[in-house]
C-alpha cells in the first residue's frame, strides 16, 4: 500500500501528491468529515481534475438513521455510553497527569528516587489509558453483537455500493473534518477491507486511519485540553500517532509537556502533520527518514532513520 500524510489543506498540496496517477482512474473520495457540507467538493474535484468519486459516507449514514429509525435510535444510545465513558476517563486522566507533571517538576537531591516515582507515575498514566481503550472496545463489541450492522439491510445495501465504488478506485483520498464522524461512518461501511493501493489523507483524515485516535489542543478557547484516547481508528497506519496542526495546537516551546505526550504513546511516534508537510510512509508502512517527530526530550526534529 502507498500511503501519503499530507498536512492541512489550506494551501491544497494535493493536486501534486496525484500527479504519479494515471489521469484516467477514478479516484474514491471520503469528506463525510464535513458533515452538511460533504457535497461541496467542487475544489477537491478540481484538484483531482475531476476524478474523483465520492463516496457520500455522511449521506449514507444519515440515510440509515431515516430509512431504519430502530437501528438510529440503538446507535444513539450507544453514543450516550461512549460519551460517558470518555467523561470519566477525562476525570481520571486529570488526576494522573497531573502526578506526571508534579513528579517531574520535583527537584530535591535524590534523583534516584525522583525517576522511580516518575515511572510509577508514567505507569499509572498508561494503566488509565489502557483500561479506557478496552472499555471502549468492550462496549463498540457489545454494541455490535446485539445490533449487527451487516444484518441491517440499509446498511449492507450501503455497504455493497460502497465496495463497488472502492474496487473500482485506484485511491481512494480522506480530508479531514469531524474525526468523530470518520471514524464511525468509516467502520460502519466497512471501508478498510476494500481500501485501494494508493492512500492519500490529512488532518482527521489520517488520523481516522490511525491505531489509536488521539485528540490535542493545548490553545482551547478557554484552558489547555489533555491529550486524549477518542477510538479505535481503521488502524490502516500502525507506530504512529498524527499530530495535524500541531504548531497551532500545541505549546511546542513546553520540552517538559511535549516529552510527556512522547513518552506517554510511545513506542508510536507522534508525528507532526504541519501545514505543507508531506509524509511518503515507506512500503512497509513505516515512517520514512525526515519525518517530523516529537523526541523523547520534547522537541519537534527529524526523523533520522525510521
Amino acid at each position: 500500500m502507498n500511503v501519503t500524510l499530507l498536512g492541512p489543506q489550506r494551501r491544497p498540496t494535493l493536486d501534486q501528491a496525484v500527479t504519479s496517477l494515471d489521469p484516467h482512474v477514478s479516484i474514491a473520495t471520503v469528506t463525510a468529515g464535513w458533515l452538511e457540507r460533504e457535497p461541496d467538493d467542487a475544489e477537491l474535484a478540481g484538484l483531482l481534475d475531476g476524478r474523483g468519486v465520492n463516496l457520500r459516507l455522511y449521506a449514507r449514514w444519515l440515510d440509515v438513521h431515516r430509512r431504519d429509525p430502530e437501528f438510529a435510535v440503538a446507535e444513539q444510545e450507544h453514543t450516550a455510553v461512549l460519551e460517558e465513558l470518555q467523561q470519566l476517563y477525562l476525570i481520571q486522566l486529570d488526576a494522573a497527569l497531573g502526578a506526571v507533571f508534579t513528579v517531574s517538576q520535583r527537584g530535591g537531591e535524590r534523583p534516584r528516587a525522583r525517576a522511580a516515582a516518575l515511572d510509577d507515575a508514567h505507569a499509572v498514566l498508561r494503566l488509565v489509558d489502557d483500561n479506557h481503550v478496552a472499555r471502549v472496545r468492550a462496549a463498540q463489541a457489545s454494541f455490535h453483537e446485539a445490533w449487527p450492522p451487516q444484518e441491517r439491510p440499509v446498511v449492507q445495501e450501503h455497504r455493497d455500493d460502497v465496495r463497488r465504488v472502492l474496487q473500482g478506485s485506484a485511491a481512494i483520498v480522506v480530508a479531514g473534518g469531524d474525526v468523530a464522524v470518520l471514524a464511525r461512518v468509516l467502520h460502519l461501511f466497512h471501508v478498510a477491507p476494500w481500501v485501494p493501493d494508493t492512500v492519500i489523507a490529512w488532518s482527521a483524515g489520517a488520523m481516522a486511519l490511525t491505531e489509536r485516535i488521539v485528540l490535542f489542543h493545548d490553545r482551547g478557547p478557554q484552558h489547555p485540553a489533555h491529550a486524549e484516547i477518542y477510538d479505535d481508528g481503521l488502524g490502516l497506519l500502525r507506530g504512529m500517532v498524527l499530530m495535524p496542526h500541531a504548531r497551532r495546537r500545541l505549546r511546542i516551546d513546553d520540552t517538559t509537556r511535549m516529552a510527556m505526550m512522547a513518552r506517554r504513546f510511545a513506542p508510536a511516534r507522534c508525528v507532526v502533520l504541519d501545514d505543507g508537510v508531506r509524509v511518503d510512509l515507506t512500503a512497509a508502512g513505516a515512517l520514512p527518514p525526515r519525518a517530523r517527530v516529537l523526541t523523547a526530550e520534547g522537541r519537534i526534529e527529524e526523523l533520522v532513520q525510521a
